[in-house]
């Protein structure tokens, strides 16, 4: 069998998208006083069926929310809630060959040669660095959307940064047919293309930041527009073979700036794509040293 180029794959990938059938009715309002039920499975599916979701769908959402508890990548009640608010299958429906995949513990091809990060990693991650209401969130690497649509959950302040323009378009275009769909949470992303390396000054400074793309040191640009007290999570090392760090940022009775750093599995090694470099408007190579 011919194997489809790069290209091909992509375009239809973004082909999918545009011709994919319309939402579904509209859902019922997004409030932060939503609660999904957290007792039983049965109990969580009427809730989100009742909400205008699919059964289907959240009975997956179920079962991963159970395996990630168990696995200890998910904890504390406010990111549990952003992940069972969170439609994974919306975001994955780009590529039908993903659509029923979404909740897989599993990198799922999302096109333009990058991919969904699979819930586990993305709920760790999230954890981590745990954003408070009110607090503001920079995430470098959209890609699919999910990882801001559960950050969207936790705070009105969301910004994220797309090196990929067409990438950075179609993710923006299924956050604003999900907020007409009813899932306003969505507002709470503010979102461009551009190179995420230098972070997004005129925003800055930022309580929490969240890289997920790999490089092997640490943007001195995003660590300026970390806030002292802040926290940093972002894959650091060689080329597919990254390991997670939290790096937290304090600052001395005497003004001095200090940094820690702190592996978020215990030396793991997480292979990530990688932290790519913008020169003009095409992507050349990428920012390790």
């Amino acid at each position: 069998m011919k194997r489809r180029s790069f290209v091909s794959g992509t375009a239809a990938l973004a082909t999918a998208a545009l011709v994919r059938p319309a939402f579904a009715a509209t859902i019922k309002p997004y409030s932060w006083d939503l609660n999904p039920p957290t007792d039983t499975r049965e109990n969580f599916i009427a809730w989100g069926k009742g909400r205008g979701e699919d059964p289907y769908f959240l009975a997956q959402r179920w079962d991963r929310f159970q395996a990630m508890l168990r696995n200890k990548d998910l904890w504390g009640a406010a990111t549990i809630r952003a992940f069972l608010l969170t439609p994974r299958e919306e975001f994955a429906a780009v590529n039908p060959a993903i659509h029923k995949r979404a909740y897989e513990h599993a990198f799922l091809d999302i096109g333009y040669g990058v991919t969904m990060s699979g819930p586990h990693l993305q709920g760790r991650m999230t954890n981590v660095i745990d954003v408070k209401r009110g607090e503001k969130v920079l995430e470098i690497g959209t890609g699919s959307g999910v990882q801001s649509a559960y950050i969207a959950n936790l705070t009105e302040n969301a910004y994220t940064i797309e090196i990929i323009k067409p990438l950075a378009d179609r993710t923006r275009g299924i956050y604003d047919k999900l907020i007409d769909k009813g899932y306003t949470e969505y507002q709470h992303i503010k979102s461009k293309a551009a190179d995420g390396y230098y972070g997004w000054e005129e925003a800055a400074p930022f309580d929490k930041i969240i890289v997920t793309c790999g490089i092997d040191h640490v943007p001195p640009p995003l660590l300026q527009q970390l806030k002292a007290g802040g926290l940093m999570v972002i894959p650091v090392g060689p080329p597919g073979a990254q390991r997670v760090l939290k790096v937290a940022k304090t600052q001395g009775a005497d003004g001095s700036i200090t940094t820690s750093r702190e592996d978020i599995y215990g030396g793991k090694i997480v292979p990530f794509v990688p932290f790519t470099k913008l020169e003009g408007d095409k992507i050349v190579g990428t920012h390790n040293r």
